[in-house]
């Protein structure tokens, strides 16, 4: 077993040294505010001049801000799956390079190297004035990067078939673009013009961050930069020991299951456990499923992440900085080898969109039974991935269609869940129909709420959707879902949501006047289709809260 913190304690020692310092608390709120105004203006960088409706339109990406050692001070509202896997990017491109220079641009998406899935490609620089003030990073999830199907996340047995691996690599050095490394992603790419005008997105959002960054070196001095970075990462672990300050002695356990790997039927266990003792909390997945054939094996950058969004969601202030203060007194059991920390070169796919969202469920069954005022039912507990790829006849040029779909948000003890909506690890929006019917060869002909697939209670679970879409070519599909047999649980007596369902519709045949009849499909499946055909995706409801009033 390991046992996994952040950050190390060289890093901690010099983070305490800092906070040791005096410091102005309407200061202290300042510097929290335009630190995450960097990241944030890095993202709405990216988002406005990426090429892809993934990243422009579903906004999948993050952005964020790390101090001289490489701890996050500051990380935009953007996706919760990149919160713990980000660090550990920073961490493995300075383990790898040592020393970034002015001009550096490191570029990486393994998973077993600090990313998450090979979509994800993250971009780390270093801000330099007199000396380091830090080093942004952004991270964007890029529709297609080779591998065995298109959008690069297929039901695979090892991590070769997801697509292009590219360990900790200068994509810039000193001011330069190295060409090779560009055109060796691209060419991996089946849309090789949108992955350069992503990638180019990217260098802009990072360009924005070091000159933001650099401003405000400029405006209040590099010393008390430095400082405030500190104070932020002090404020922050007050405000989780404040937390478990509140969690009673004891340790609470939960356990929730995956439907499948997209190979076998069998559940497959999650397990944790979680203690308060000397200000500190104690996370300990002992107990879940050993590592698996199929792709929902997730990377322990993947579970960190998990871990770090139920704490800072339990911490219920949206004023609250998002750094690494915030994890510092959070200590992670990890068994190597397991569903949750699995080894190279395990498929990581599904583990990083999927699992991770299961993992948030057991923590939240967990925290339930400690803090049953702060924690809601379960919500949709899958993304319900769909990728569709292959050429459009209107261009002659291939294609990569890539989307989350929303769902039932979980009850809560004071309030409704809300319906449509993505939850948890995703925090992308959807992207509209009109965006997907002009960028592909599809056509949306059903996209609504699946109206009383929330769970009962005192407060309701959230309903789900329907969205079924129109493939206009021969195509090949995926689908990665979850809670397709395993329902979303309710808390306090509440039921569970509806189960999710995934279906197809074969294209009429010539003098058949209506479609085929529909299809059941698996949660997890990639398989050709015809132009014509349909793919149908219902979500999963979200858990009720407390017990309905009879009758």
């Amino acid at each position: 077993m390991a046992e996994s913190a952040l950050p190390t304690e060289s890093e901690l020692n010099d983070c305490n040294r800092m906070n040791a310092m005096n410091h102005d608390p309407v200061l202290l709120e300042i510097m929290k505010s335009l630190l995450s105004a960097v990241a944030e203006e890095m993202g709405a960088t990216l988002g406005r001049t990426a090429y892809s409706p993934n990243i422009k339109e579903r906004r999948d990406f993050s952005c964020a801000v790390f101090d001289p050692v490489g701890q996050l001070v500051a990380q935009a509202s953007h996706i919760p799956v990149h919160l713990g896997a980000m660090p550990l990017s920073v961490s493995a491109a300075l383990e790898r390079f040592g020393r970034l220079d002015v001009g550096d641009i490191v570029v990486l998406n393994d998973p077993y190297f600090g990313g998450s899935h090979l979509p994800d490609i993250t971009m780390i620089s270093p801000v330099y004035a007199d000396a380091l003030l830090g080093y942004v990073a952004s991270r964007a999830h890029h529709a297609d990067v080779g591998g065995m199907a298109p959008g690069s996340m297929p039901l695979a047995t090892e991590l070769y078939q997801e697509g292009l691996i590219i360990p900790p690599v200068k994509l810039q050095s000193a001011g330069r673009l190295n060409e090779g490394v560009l055109d060796l992603i691209t060419r991996n790419s089946r849309t090789p013009a949108e992955r350069h005008g992503d990638l180019a997105a990217q260098i802009a959002a990072q360009r924005i961050g070091e000159r933001r960054l650099r401003e405000l070196a400029d405006r209040y001095s590099a010393d008390v930069l430095a400082d405030y970075m500190g104070h932020l990462c002090r404020y922050g672990e007050q405000l989780t020991i404040t937390l478990i300050r509140r969690i009673p002695p004891g340790r609470f356990g939960f356990n929730d299951y995956l439907d499948d790997d997209g190979y076998t039927n069998h559940d497959l266990r999650i397990a944790a456990t979680v203690e308060a003792r000397d200000d500190q909390l104690w996370i300990d997945f002992t107990g879940t499923a050993p590592e698996t054939i199929g792709s929902v094996n997730a990377v322990r950058s993947v579970t960190l992440s998990a871990v770090f969004y139920v704490v800072r969601c339990l911490l219920k202030d949206d004023s609250a900085p998002t750094n690494a203060g915030i994890f510092r007194p959070v200590r992670v059991t990890l068994p190597e080898g397991m569903l949750v920390n699995a080894r190279f070169p395990r498929a990581v796919a599904a583990g990083n969109v999927e699992t991770s969202q299961r993992i948030v469920d057991v923590l939240l069954g967990a925290f339930a039974q400690a803090l049953p005022e702060l924690v809601p039912a379960a919500s949709q507990g899958t993304m319900n991935n769909l990728l569709i790829g292959g050429v459009d006849p209107r261009t002659g040029e291939r294609f990569a269609y890539y989307e989350t779909i929303g769902g039932g948000m979980g009850a809560a003890p004071d309030a409704a869940g809300l319906s449509g909506v993505h939850v948890h690890m995703t925090n992308t929006l959807n992207t509209p129909v009109e965006a997907i019917e002009y960028a592909y060869p599809l056509r949306v002909t059903r996209y609504e709420l699946r109206r009383g697939s929330g769970g009962a209670g005192i407060h309701r679970g959230g309903d789900g959707l329907y969205r079924e879409i129109e493939v206009l070519a021969d195509a090949t599909v995926t689908i990665l879902s979850e809670r397709r047999r395993h329902a979303p649980y309710g808390l306090a007596g509440g039921a569970a949501g509806a189960p999710g369902q995934n279906w197809r519709l074969e294209a009429p045949r010539t003098g058949d006047p209506l479609p085929s009849p529909a299809l059941p499909l698996p949660g997890k499946t990639t398989f050709a289709t015809t132009a014509g055909e349909r793919i149908g995706i219902a979500t999963p409801g979200g858990g009720g809260w407390g017990t309905p009033p009879a009758g």
